[in-house]
Formats: structure tokens, C-alpha cells, sequence
């Protein structure tokens, strides 16, 4: 984390700068929520005085995201954003409104390690890994943008989660914090390609979000094909990190799963995938394969997701089918960004 990062420490942090400063401890908190809110500059901060601002300002930076592109579906009220980092570099996020209100997909890093062959996000390889300001950073900006609240959070933009641990876990903790945005863990989610080391740091961690796994696959010799990842951890020691995650948190594990023509939608997929989950506190989610230029992957039609939903629901396996948001505005991750550095 970068030290002169100041809307990356949390409270503790802060209240222990103002004392080293001889400021009173209430200057903490009321800071703190000054830079949870989204300032861009101390001098927002109004109830500061000027002589701590200037302080701060001789000392830290207030790490800055702004709207570079802004894509607005006309299908459905989803809005997908390119954000340009104070470096430069660009991610994506997508605000989604359901009826319980407006959940926002968050990128965790610049382009993404992982390779995966169906996603756009990797395509270009991983720069860098984002600050737990610049995570912040597209939710305030974001809820200034549409004057709203965000009340649900997904790590599911660009980048892997888990490749990016303490600053995620940094930002978990302080979008959550009731001086902050106050978004509770319950209404987070985090999805990882499957880094099964990090799957058991966040059981450690023991914070009530919900862990989604990209699994895509029912045996390693389909995932090997499409997740680089696989072939460092693959299906029975991830479904093992999987069922210890659940043992130690006690809660449901949601399964991302593209369903891909041709690839990954037969019905014997359905029953060996069936026969991988049996038995787990678990929920499988039917992603229609986005196409990306770069491969020849096809969604297959309705009828045939459908089909795959029916027989996993009668095997006993929890599954629903992920609602379409966006779609005229390539609202899945990576695709922005990519034509915007070709």
C-alpha cells in the first residue's frame, strides 16, 4: 500500500497521525469520513481548520479517479464507466440497478494476470494492482456521477481478487466501516479465478461476504483449456479449498459458471458438475458466454442454458441463470479498456 496514501489508512491510522500531530482525536473521524465520502482535495474537508490541511496536504496525497468514458445502456438502466487512474492507467466498473437498489462491479487491478481465454480482462496482461483508495475511489465517483447510493458491492471487474489480497482485504474493511460508505459485508462479493491460497487467507479472515468462484468447468481437462489457472491448482484441490471455506465461515459459496456452445454445456458437464458440488452449501450461477474477438467461443441459445439449468436444479444443485445487463453497451469487463489502448 502506499504510504502517502491517506484514503487508505483507516480510523486507527488516522486517529494515531492526528495525535503524533498534537490535533485532538474527534479531527480522526471527522476526517476519515471526508475521505470515505470521495473528496478529491482537503479543501472540501470545511470543518478542517486550514492550518491541519495544510498539514495534510504537505504530507499525503488524496488518491483521484475521473470519468473518462461513460457508456449508458438503453435496454435496461446498467452504466459502464472507464475510469482514468491519477496515473493514467484505466479500469471499468458497471452500475447495475435491480429492485433491492444499485449494485456496482469494481475492478481490483489494472488488466489481470489470470489469462483466462473467455475474458477480456486479461488480454493485455496485469500492470498493476489497485490501491484500496482507487477500489473506493469507483464507488464514490460513481454514486456523484447518478446522485444515488450503492448498496451492493461485486469484485468481478478487471483482476483477480486474491492477487491483490491486503489491499482488497484493506478495502473491504474500510468501505464497510459505519464512519464510511457503511456497505455491509453481507452485500459484498468477491470472485476469484480459483487461487486456492488465497481462498484460505480469506477463511482466516472470517468476514461474512459472499465468495464466488470461477469455475466454469467440471473437470481439468475442459478448465485447463479455458483457466491457466487450473493447471496450478485444479478442480478437486480447489473444490477442497471450496468445502474447508464453507467449515470455517458457515457461509454458501456462490459458483460463476459461462456457459460456452459446444465447450462446457453437454449434459454430461451438467452431470459430472452435479456430482463435483453434491452435498456443498452452494449455488450455481449460468453465465451466457460473452463473445470476445479474440476467440471463437459462442453463447448458446436460450434453450440450451435452460436445459443445462433444468438438469443441474434436478440433480439436486441449486442454479439460477444471470440476468443480461448491458448488453448493448459490452457491459462485461475488459472490453472498454481494451479498445481504448488498441
Amino acid at each position: 500500500m502506499d504510504k502517502n496514501d491517506i484514503k487508505s489508512l483507516n480510523l486507527d491510522e488516522l486517529t494515531a497521525l492526528i495525535k503524533e500531530w498534537g490535533e485532538p482525536n474527534f479531527r480522526a473521524g471527522q476526517i476519515f469520513k471526508w475521505l470515505q465520502q470521495g473528496v478529491d482535495s482537503y479543501e472540501e474537508m470545511t470543518d478542517i481548520p486550514q492550518k491541519l490541511r495544510d498539514k495534510m496536504a504537505n504530507s499525503y496525497n488524496i488518491v483521484t479517479i475521473k470519468c473518462k468514458k461513460r457508456l449508458e445502456s438503453t435496454i435496461d438502466d446498467t452504466v459502464k464507466y472507464l475510469y482514468e487512474l491519477s496515473d493514467g492507467e484505466l479500469v471499468e466498473s458497471v452500475l447495475m440497478k435491480y429492485n433491492h437498489g444499485y449494485s456496482i462491479c469494481i475492478s481490483t487491478q489494472v488488466g489481470c494476470r489470470m489469462g483466462c481465454s473467455f475474458c477480456a480482462s486479461g488480454l493485455n496482461g496485469l500492470t498493476r494492482s489497485l490501491l484500496p483508495s482507487e477500489m473506493l475511489g469507483q464507488i464514490t465517483a460513481t454514486q456523484r456521477d447518478r446522485g444515488i447510493r450503492i448498496s451492493n458491492v461485486v469484485l468481478m471487474g478487471m483482476g483477480e481478487p486474491l492477487d491483490n489480497f491486503d489491499n482488497v482485504v484493506r478495502f473491504l474493511e474500510l468501505v464497510s466501516h459505519e464512519k464510511g460508505l457503511n456497505i455491509g459485508l453481507r452485500h459484498i462479493s468477491l470472485s476469484t479465478s480459483g487461487v486456492v491460497p488465497g481462498i484460505y487467507k480469506l477463511a482466516e479472515c472470517k468476514m461474512p461476504i459472499t465468495l464466488s468462484i470461477s469455475l466454469h468447468a467440471p473437470n481439468d481437462e475442459i478448465r485447463s483449456s479455458m483457466m491457466k489457472v487450473n493447471k496450478r491448482w485444479g478442480v478437486a484441490e480447489l473444490i477442497k479449498a471450496c468445502k474447508d471455506y464453507i467449515k470455517v465461515t458457515g457461509r454458501r459459496i456462490s459458483f460463476e459458471y459461462a456457459v460456452i456452445s459446444g465447450v462446457n454445456d453437454s449434459d454430461e458437464c451438467a452431470r459430472q458438475l452435479s456430482r463435483l458440488l453434491k452435498g456443498m452449501l452452494c449455488h450455481v450461477n449460468l453465465i451466457p458466454a460473452n463473445p470476445v474477438k479474440e476467440n471463437s467461443y459462442k453463447k448458446p441459445d436460450r434453450a440450451t442454458i435452460q436445459k443445462f439449468c433444468d438438469k443441474l436444479n434436478a440433480f439436486g444443485i441449486n442454479t439460477t441463470i444471470r440476468r443480461t445487463l448491458g448488453s448493448d453497451i459490452d457491459a462485461s469487463c475488459g472490453q472498454l479498456r481494451g479498445r481504448e489502448i488498441e
